[in-house]
């Protein structure tokens, strides 16, 4: 699918990367809508009653409309993504449409892609680390993404060389004392903006050649840093 074909497409977006839940129907360039719920309720008891909720009081749709789906593929919480990617599968299986996975960092970056400065998308990977990515935008488009890591919060500001450069995301408030003492005029974000937005996710695919470059089967978490159950377990004394 080119990317004339795909800027003429209705998609449901969704990311469950961290506690929140992101939910957005875009059409083409146009936001239709987009929520974002944190409860203490799990993804799997909420994802699907809030995309029956979005279709039918929200936007007044059916799912036969959705000519596609976007998912956050990580990094972010295992779990979390594991429930959203295949929730996103399912409908793309059922419904016989294309499915598409996008980074978390992205949906956390696109949103500040009219800015100036580096935008360093940094996510709370607990543990005193944080999944992180450097990104350059000019005029609304990406120029420049380093690659996505998982490090200590000053690794991730020195990724911005010494550079003024504004920080988003979870990770941004976790460490914020830190990198306002460690990062050359740092620039915060509000913490409303900090989680991966479902609508950004799209806004990342806009310059892609080809929107669904992946099947459904293809679609797997990208999880950067192994599991707590895949780390190995060091004995006292080790």
């Amino acid at each position: 699918m080119d990317r004339k074909t795909s800027n003429n497409l209705k998609l449901l977006a969704l990311s469950t990367a961290e506690q929140g839940c992101s939910l957005a129907i875009v059409n083409g360039f146009s936001l239709v809508y987009e929520e974002f719920r944190t409860t203490r309720s799990t993804h799997s008891s909420r994802v699907l009653k809030m995309i029956e909720d979005m279709l039918k009081n929200r936007v007044g749709a059916a799912l036969d409309d959705i000519d596609g789906f976007v998912v956050a593929r990580g990094p972010g919480s295992f779990t979390g993504l594991r429930i959203g990617i295949s929730v996103i599968k399912g409908l793309s299986y059922a419904m016989n449409k294309p499915v598409a996975g996008v980074s978390s960092l992205d949906g956390i970056a696109f949103r500040f892609s009219c800015t100036s400065i580096p935008v360093c998308a940094m996510m709370d990977a607990k543990r005193g680390e944080v999944y992180c990515s450097i990104y350059h935008f000019n005029e609304g488009r990406l120029t420049e993404k380093s690659p996505e890591v998982v490090a200590g919060p000053k690794e991730a500001v020195a990724m911005t060389k010494g550079k003024p450069a504004l920080f988003a995301g979870s990770g941004s408030k976790a460490y914020k004392e830190m990198i306002e003492q460690e990062a050359n005029q740092p620039v915060f974000t509000q913490s409303f903006f900090d989680y991966t937005s479902a609508a950004a996710l799209v806004q990342s695919m806009y310059f892609r050649d080809t929107y669904f470059s992946e099947s459904g089967q293809d679609l797997l978490p990208k999880y950067i840093r192994k599991s707590d159950a895949e780390l190995p377990i060091k004995s006292p004394g080790y």
